[in-house]
């Protein structure tokens, strides 16, 4: 795909979402953690000067002379509000207008589109069944998605750095927050739109889209790399290294988790409950990454064969 290409791409109704995202979603991340930032700065300075904790100084925004000691609802937070609304309304106004709906003529059973990509909410899902059988990606991993999304805060119960932004008191969440959404469903979204081409095959940004392109690279499964061939063979091996991946990234993230550098305490708070589903969803998180370099590098398509699923 050339620059050309990419700029078409770009511009097309049904991806400006995703153009929009790759610059507003690091400008917010960007913004979030600068006030972050500033906030552990002031803690610090709190926890160094009690007496300064007893002024106004207890706010990065400290007050000053001449400002309202209470600020109400109306008519401070329902104007802002009230102009964002126009604003929004005027962008979306001016969207509608100069971009054209995504609509297609009607669909032909004697003609399928290359590449037929899915819209960009769930690009995502379609590049996530390159890596895994449907009823995991279609189903499984989105659904476990939102569960780890509902239990973070039931995991992550430091009573610190509720109501305001801060790194320091809230590292596991952030992080979990970073890599999870945009290094991972982010990225998916992105590759799907812009590297995915016809047949779904993989073209690196420069490269020009190839309707002819042929790939000879053999998808091959873990079992058949090393001889074996029984259906038996094949899921009492693959169990065996999906239990030893589980252990191997149970153990790392369990190291990663108690380093002292990294908020001990909330290891420290957890019970077995909260420490057990948190371990899953990392794991689980960290498998989408490792199947795709396995994909990608070693063309190694399934590890774990049975005769109801394949992982």
């Amino acid at each position: 795909m050339d620059w050309a290409q990419i700029w078409e791409i770009a511009v097309t109704p049904d991806n400006v979402p995703i153009t929009a995202l790759l610059f507003l979603a690091p400008f917010y991340t960007w913004y979030g953690l600068r006030q972050a930032f500033a906030n552990d700065r002031l803690i610090a300075q709190l926890e160094a000067s009690p007496e300064m904790a007893k002024t106004h100084h207890r706010k990065v925004q400290a007050w000053k002379p001449g400002w309202a000691r209470e600020v109400h609802t109306w008519p401070y937070l329902l104007r802002i509000e009230f102009l964002a609304l126009l604003i929004v309304t005027a962008i979306l106004m001016v969207w509608s207008i100069t971009l054209d709906a995504p609509l297609e003529e009607p669909a032909n059973p004697n003609l399928t589109m290359n590449p037929a990509k899915a819209p960009w909410y769930f690009l995502g899902l379609q590049e996530m069944l390159v890596y895994f059988d449907p009823w995991m990606a279609g189903v499984v991993l989105p659904t476990l998605i939102i569960v780890g999304l509902m239990a973070i805060p039931y995991i992550d119960a430091n009573p610190l750095g509720a109501g305001y932004y801060t790194y320091r008191q809230r590292k596991w969440a952030i992080w979990t927050f970073l890599v999870g959404f945009l290094g991972l469903w982010v990225s998916m979204v992105i590759i799907g739109t812009f590297i995915r081409g016809p047949g779904w095959m993989w073209f690196w940004p420069g490269v020009t889209w190839d309707h002819d392109r042929l790939v000879f690279e053999a998808n091959r499964d873990l079992p058949d790399l090393v001889g074996i061939t029984s259906m038996a063979g094949k899921s009492i091996f693959g169990g065996f290294v999906s239990l030893l991946y589980v252990a191997g990234a149970g153990w790392a993230f369990h190291k990663l988790i108690t380093r002292p550098g990294f908020n001990r305490k909330i290891y420290e708070r957890m019970n077995i409950l909260q420490y057990v589903t948190m371990q899953l969803l990392l794991i689980l998180m960290l498998s989408l990454p490792m199947k795709m370099l396995a994909k990608l590098v070693f063309r190694i398509k399934y590890v774990w064969i049975t005769p109801w699923f394949n992982i």
